[in-house]
């Protein structure tokens, strides 16, 4: 597994790459945002630890620009902050980061996050490669997601939502609440607060739905949690 790290600090970034080449990752080092995306299409990370503050772009442009590119592989996003206001960890979730951590951390902790975020791709329990609704295909074998209108149409999903649509679209009509979510999509692993599945899940609104302030599908359970509603379809 590649894993790019994009920190400007010389001593942090050698610090997580220490860490993480003892457990046989595959590391890179990029101190600056353009040196990141100027590198990224070449070193194919499957994960990416991203500093929030970097000199020419920050953490959150180049979060953005990488999620900008569908063609290129679509990595994990680590996003790393020294500020502990809880609009930095929002806003750097809503460009496209899967999680996030708070400076100082612990290098093992962010190791257990970092393996947490790439057993994501591994945790699908469903035998078959193809789950259809009436509005959506999820194929698990390709990791892609298309919505059924009357023109198929392909999903722009980062991981954590194609695996949050799945979770949905595997048991239409549930009522999951956010720890039944994060266990599905993080696992033991999970560090952070639990809002964070709301930010997620707008996002993914945002994307399925026709207009996301008045959901379709994702319906909001109020005191509880979320329920996809759309109606499963044989294979």
């Amino acid at each position: 597994m590649n894993v790019l790290i994009v920190e400007d600090e010389a001593d942090i970034a050698e610090l997580i790459q220490l860490y993480l080449k003892n457990e046989n990752f595959t590391t890179e080092i990029c101190s600056t945002g353009p040196a990141a995306l100027e590198r990224f299409p070449i070193f194919q990370p499957d994960l990416i630890i991203l500093d929030l503050m970097l000199p020419g772009l920050d953490g959150l442009e180049v979060c953005a620009r990488i999620r900008q590119t569908p063609d290129k592989k679509d990595p994990y996003i680590l996003m790393l902050t020294a500020k502990g206001e809880e609009l930095d960890r929002i806003i750097g979730l809503s460009t496209g980061a899967d999680d996030y951590m708070v400076k100082p951390f612990s290098p093992r902790e962010l190791v257990a996050r970092v393996r947490a975020l790439l057993r994501r791709s591994l945790r699908s329990t469903t035998p078959s490669q193809l789950y259809r609704t009436v509005h959506f295909t999820i194929d698990f074998d390709q990791r892609s997601a298309t919505y059924q209108g009357p023109e198929p149409t392909p999903l722009d999903l980062t991981p954590l939502e194609f695996d949050l649509l799945a979770t949905f679209l595997s048991y239409p009509g549930r009522v999951w609440n956010r720890p039944q979510l994060i266990e599905r999509l993080w696992g033991d692993n999970f560090f952070g607060d639990e809002r964070v599945v709301d930010t997620h899940i707008a996002r993914l609104r945002k994307k399925i739905e026709p207009n996301p302030t008045q959901p379709t599908f994702i319906k909001t359970v109020v005191g509880v949690g979320y329920r996809f509603e759309d109606e499963a379809v044989s294979s």
